[in-house]
Formats: C-alpha cells, sequence, structure tokens
C-alpha cells in the first residue's frame, strides 16, 4: 500500500458519462489485477474507491462512471492536478489457478477485468469475456479487450438481453471465471454458472484500509471487510 500525490495526465470521456483517467506516479504497490484506489477528491469528505483498469511503471489508470457528488467534482480534474491517492488496496484475483479463464463484468465492473486480461496474455493465456451493459451508448473496453486478442461478447439490456443469457455459451470450455459488476449480477452468476471462480464486490466504503468495518459482507466463516480481506472472494466463500 502507497499513499501519495499523482499527477493527473489525462481524464477524458471514454462513454455516456464514463470517464478513463490517467495518473502518474509509483504503481509498485501494485501486485494484482482487482485491487484498487482510494482517492481524495477536493470538497468531499470521504474518499472514492476506483478499481484499477491499468498501469504500468510510470502511473495507472481508472475507468469510473459519474453517478454523484465525489465523481462529478473527479470529473473536474484536469491536467496538471494532483490528486492524493492510496494505492494497492485489497487482495486482487488470483490468475494462477486457470489456464482458460471466462472474464465477466457488468458495466464499469468492467474495468479490473481488463488489467487481469493482460496479464492472462502476458503469459500465453487467451480469455474469453462476457461484459453486459445498460445499452450501446454504454459500452467500455470491449474494443481494448479484443485488441488484445480475446474473444468478446457483449450483451444489451437495451435489447433484451443480459449476462446470464449467454453465460452457458460463453462457459464452454473454459475452467474458471473472474467476475466484476453489480451485486445482482454477481449473484445471478455464482447461481448459475456451474465454474469455480472468483467475484470482485462492488461495496460502499467509507475508510478502505479496513478500520471502519462499514464495507463488511458475510461469507461461510463470519464477516469479512470488502476494502481488506477483498474486494475479490472465491465464489464458494460468499454466503448468497
Amino acid at each position: 500500500m502507497r499513499q501519495g500525490l499523482y499527477n493527473v495526465i489525462s481524464n477524458e470521456s471514454v462513454a455516456r458519462g464514463v470517464y478513463r483517467l490517467r495518473l502518474e506516479g509509483s504503481t509498485r504497490a501494485l501486485a494484482r489485477a482487482g485491487q484498487f484506489a482510494d482517492i481524495r477528491i477536493d470538497g468531499v469528505y470521504l474518499r472514492r474507491p476506483f478499481s484499477v483498469a491499468d498501469w504500468d511503471d510510470e502511473g495507472f489508470v481508472i475507468l469510473y462512471k459519474v453517478v454523484g457528488e465525489g465523481t462529478r467534482a473527479l470529473a473536474g480534474a484536469r491536467p496538471g492536478h494532483s490528486l492524493d491517492v492510496i494505492l494497492g488496496l485489497g487482495n486482487g484475483f488470483d490468475e494462477t489457478i486457470s489456464r482458460a479463464p471466462l472474464l465477466i463484468g457488468g458495466g464499469v465492473g468492467a474495468p479490473p477485468l481488463y488489467a487481469l486480461a493482460k496479464r492472462f496474455i502476458g503469459i500465453g493465456i487467451k480469455p474469453v469475456a462476457l461484459l453486459g451493459f445498460a445499452s450501446r451508448c454504454d459500452i467500455i473496453l470491449a474494443d481494448e479487450l479484443r485488441a488484445l486478442d480475446c474473444r468478446v461478447m457483449v450483451t444489451l439490456e437495451s435489447e433484451g438481453e443480459r449476462v446470464t443469457d449467454r453465460l452457458d455459451e460463453a462457459s464452454a470450455d473454459r475452467d474458471r471465471f473472474y467476475a466484476c459488476g453489480p451485486e445482482g449480477m454477481l449473484r445471478a452468476v455464482k447461481r448459475q454458472c456451474g465454474l469455480p471462480g472468483q467475484l470482485s464486490l462492488e461495496t460502499r466504503m467509507a475508510c478502505g484500509v479496513g478500520l471502519c468495518r462499514g464495507c463488511t459482507c458475510m461469507t461461510l466463516t463470519g464477516g469479512k471487510r470488502v476494502c481488506v480481506e477483498g474486494p475479490v472472494f472465491d465464489k464458494e466463500a460468499l454466503a448468497w
């Protein structure tokens, strides 16, 4: 975990209400796809957590949707601004346990799966990605995943199709799934998909470092803090 000031390199709209923010600074605290950053935003009391979509030696990228006061303020950040960031939080996905992964993303749950796909590609494994969005205006990262040479399947609620409608097709010949998105989608995937897997929970957090326990979720072995013991949990561990 590292806390410090990170410089805004770019902050641009990439889909309806969705922005891509690149920050410059040390990324040595990042070890796994699925870890997140907690960002202090001027004029907003609590930090906001964001999954890391990509990183290199010079900085990292997040994608976020403008949904409230904090993200509206963040959308106004311009190159030259600095943001106070705690980086390298959470446990992240374990990519060492799959040879044929299925990546399942819902909306802005897709970003950490892009980072995970890059790590799989780096060791010679091509994932299949199943992404669900509200409409065509909301699609993110599908083209970028295809550019990595991933097979990508997209479902659109506006056209009457959900991720779970294509789950059987997408999971054929796969050995494990990795999912991130709204809780309703994650519950449906956990219930319907017969593969073992890991789910990254999107949960409101107050402190982001395990002190307040406000993000606690229930597992088969008791309450766990999503910001510390998660955000990634094994499918079998969640008490859903």
